[in-house]
């Protein structure tokens, strides 16, 4: 998948609540959550980009990919996902700090 620039600033927590099995006044507090560890993910995912770490870069990608997937946040999985990939395979020609960035502008647009 290419990278993208989705957005999420519209999001309705009524049909992504009831999508997961929710009640919707549940999701704030799951978007709060999201938003704080996945900051965390990506201070972690952009200090293994640098030195090529391929085994943290696939352990950080793969919790972005979880975390983003239970909300339903499928742009940022799909590119968690790819770098995941990438890392796998000690692919050292990967855009890795483009896909970083690109996840981080996705979540940017999440608003409480």
């Amino acid at each position: 998948m290419p990278i993208t620039n989705p957005n999420y600033d519209k999001l309705d927590y009524e049909k992504m609540a009831e999508t997961i099995g929710l009640k919707a006044k549940h999701i704030p507090v799951l978007m709060g959550s999201f938003l704080e560890e996945s900051a965390k993910i990506l201070a972690r995912l952009e200090s293994a980009v640098e030195p090529l770490d391929f085994e943290s870069l696939k352990l950080e990608s793969h919790s972005m990919k979880g975390s983003a997937g239970n909300l339903l946040f499928k742009e940022i999985y799909e590119m968690a996902k790819e770098i995941e990939i990438a890392a796998e395979e000690s692919d050292a020609s990967f855009p890795y700090k483009a896909y970083h960035d690109a996840i981080k502008d996705a979540i940017s647009t999440i608003k409480l």
